[in-house]
C-alpha cells in the first residue's frame, strides 16, 4: 500500500510539473510574440543614436560630448515625456483589445497624437535656448555652443517621436509586432548609410549626424502610418474621427501620469551627465559616463521590450478578467528577463577593458570606462528586474502613484547620494553614477516589488473592465464582429 501511495504521489508530481511546463511554454510563446520583434525594434531605434554618437566620437572628444549632450539631455528631456505619455496606450489599447473593443484603439491613438504634438510645441524653447541653458548649468562654452547648434537641427526628431510612439503602441497591442520589426531593420540600414554620406562624404560633421537621425526617424514613422492607413488594420483603424476629442481631458490626465512616471526616472540620469561638467577633467568624465550609460541603455532596450510585452500581456489578461493569468504572465516575464540580464552582466565584466573602443580611440576614455565596468554590470542586472515591474504597472494603469515612488527614489535619495559620493567622498564620476544606481534604481526596484506583491489583482481586473466600458462607445460593426 505504501509503495502504491508513493507511486501515485510521484505520478501526481510529474503531472503537475508537466502541466506547469506546458503553461510556461504557452505563456512564453505569447510573450515572445511581442518581446522578440520588440527587442529588434528597440535595439534598432537605439542603435541609430549609438551610430550617431560613434560617428561623432571619431570626429573628436568635443564632438562626442556635444552630440551626447544634445541627444541625451536636450532631446532626452522631451523623449522621456513623450515616451511616457505614449505608454498610456499600452494600458488603454491593451485592455481595449483584451475586452474586444477594437474600434477604440484607433481613437486612443488619435488622442495620443494630439496630446503629444501639443507637448512638442511647448518643448521648443528648450531646443532654441539650449546653449545658454547648458552654460548656466556649468558646461564649457565650446561644448555648450556646439550642443545648442546640434539641438536646433534635432527639432524635427522630437516631432517624429510624437508621431511614431503612438503608432508603435497601437500595433503592438494588436500583436502586429512583425511590422515594426521589418521597418526598424530597414531604417537602421538607411541610417548607417545616411550618416556615412552626410558626415564623411558631404563633410557636414555633427550637423550631418543630427540630420541623419531626423531623416531616419521620420521615414520610420511614415512607413508605419502607411501600413496602418492602407487597410491592414480594418477593425481598429477607420480613419480620422472627431471621436478622438470625446473624453479628451480624462485621456490627458492619464497620459500625463504616464509621462511623469517615466520622466522622473529618465531625467534623473540625464542630470548626472550635467553634474559631471563640474568635475576636474570634465570632458573625459562626461565621455566615460555617456559611453557607460549608452551601453547600459543599449542593453536596456532588451528589457524595455520585456516591459512592453509584460504591459501588453497584463493589460490583455486584465481586460479579459483573468487575474490569475495576469500574475502568471508577470512571473514568466520576470524569470526570462533576469536570465538574459545575468548573461549580459557576465559578458560585460569579461570585456570590461574593450567596450569603449566602439565609441572612441582615446586610451584615457577607454581606461576610465574600464574602471566603471563593475557599476555598469550592476546597472545591467537591475535593468533586467525594474522594467518588468514597470511593465506590470503600465498594464494595470497604476502610473500615477508610481510617479511618487520615482520622485522619492531618484530625487530624494538618488541624486543627493550621487552628490555625496561624487564630491564629498571624492569618488568622481564613478561615485556620481554609483550613488544613483544604488540610491535610485535599486531602492525603486525594492519598493515596486513589495507593492506589487501585495497588490489585489482580482480587484484590478474589475477596474480594467470598468475603464474599458467608461472610455468606449458602442460600435455596431464591432458588435457584429464580436458576435461572430
Amino acid at each position: 500500500m505504501e509503495e502504491s501511495s508513493s507511486r501515485n504521489t510521484n505520478y501526481s508530481e510529474d503531472e503537475e510539473n508537466e502541466e506547469l511546463s506546458s503553461r510556461v511554454w504557452i505563456e512564453s510563446k505569447k510573450l515572445w510574440r511581442i518581446v522578440g520583434p520588440n527587442i529588434i525594434n528597440r535595439l534598432a531605434g537605439y542603435s541609430m543614436t549609438v551610430i550617431t554618437q560613434a560617428f561623432a566620437g571619431h570626429l573628436g572628444n568635443v564632438e562626442l560630448a556635444s552630440i551626447s549632450i544634445a541627444t541625451n539631455i536636450i532631446v532626452g528631456f522631451g523623449f522621456a515625456l513623450l515616451l511616457g505619455m505614449a505608454s498610456a496606450l499600452e494600458t488603454l489599447c491593451g485592455q481595449a483589445f483584451g475586452a474586444k473593443r477594437y474600434h477604440m484603439l484607433g481613437t486612443y491613438m488619435q488622442r495620443s497624437w494630439i496630446v503629444l504634438f501639443f507637448c512638442c510645441i511647448l518643448l521648443l524653447p528648450v531646443y532654441i535656448f539650449a546653449s545658454p541653458i547648458l552654460k548656466l548649468m556649468g558646461q564649457s562654452d565650446d561644448v555648450a555652443e556646439q550642443s545648442g547648434m546640434v539641438a536646433l537641427w534635432l527639432i524635427p526628431l522630437q516631432f517624429s517621436y510624437a508621431f511614431q510612439f503612438p503608432l508603435q503602441r497601437f500595433l503592438q497591442s494588436q500583436l502586429k509586432n512583425s511590422v515594426t520589426l521589418w521597418f526598424s531593420l530597414a531604417v537602421l540600414v538607411l541610417h548607417a548609410v545616411t550618416s556615412w554620406v552626410l558626415v564623411y562624404e558631404l563633410d557636414f560633421g555633427v550637423v550631418g549626424a543630427a540630420m541623419a537621425l531626423d531623416i531616419s526617424w521620420w521615414v520610420w514613422g511614415l512607413g508605419l502610418f502607411w501600413y496602418v492607413s492602407s487597410g491592414r488594420c480594418p477593425q481598429s483603424w477607420a480613419g480620422f474621427s472627431m471621436q478622438a476629442f470625446s473624453g479628451f481631458w480624462e485621456f490627458v490626465k492619464f497620459s500625463a501620469a504616464s509621462g511623469v512616471m517615466r520622466c522622473l526616472e529618465f531625467w534623473s540620469y540625464r542630470i548626472l551627465i550635467l553634474m559631471t561638467g563640474s568635475l576636474e577633467k570634465a570632458t573625459l568624465a562626461m565621455d566615460a559616463l555617456t559611453i557607460c550609460m549608452t551601453i547600459s541603455g543599449w542593453e536596456l532596450m532588451i528589457h524595455w521590450a520585456f516591459l512592453v510585452g509584460t504591459g501588453v500581456r497584463v493589460a490583455n489578461e486584465l481586460g479579459a478578467g483573468n487575474w490569475k493569468a495576469t500574475k502568471f504572465a508577470a512571473m514568466v516575464s520576470m524569470a526570462e528577463s533576469v536570465f538574459i540580464g545575468l548573461c549580459i552582466c557576465v559578458i560585460t565584466i569579461i570585456l570590461h577593458d574593450k567596450l569603449a573602443y566602439i565609441f572612441t580611440s582615446s586610451t584615457d576614455v577607454v581606461q576610465e570606462v574600464g574602471q566603471m565596468s563593475y557599476l555598469l554590470a550592476m546597472a545591467i542586472l537591475l535593468n533586467s528586474i525594474q522594467p518588468i515591474l514597470t511593465g506590470i504597472v503600465v498594464g494595470t494603469g497604476l502610473q500615477a502613484w508610481v510617479a511618487y515612488i520615482n520622485l522619492f527614489c531618484y530625487y530624494i535619495i538618488g541624486l543627493p547620494l550621487a552628490f555625496v559620493m561624487g564630491w564629498i567622498r571624492h569618488l568622481g564620476v564613478s561615485g556620481i553614477w554609483g550613488g544613483m544606481i544604488f540610491g535610485g534604481t535599486a531602492v525603486q526596484t525594492v519598493i515596486l516589488a513589495i507593492v506589487l506583491i501585495r497588490h489585489d489583482w482580482e480587484k484590478e481586473a474589475q477596474k480594467a473592465s470598468q475603464r474599458a466600458k467608461k472610455w468606449s462607445t458602442p460600435n455596431p460593426d464591432n458588435q457584429i464582429q464580436e458576435h461572430k
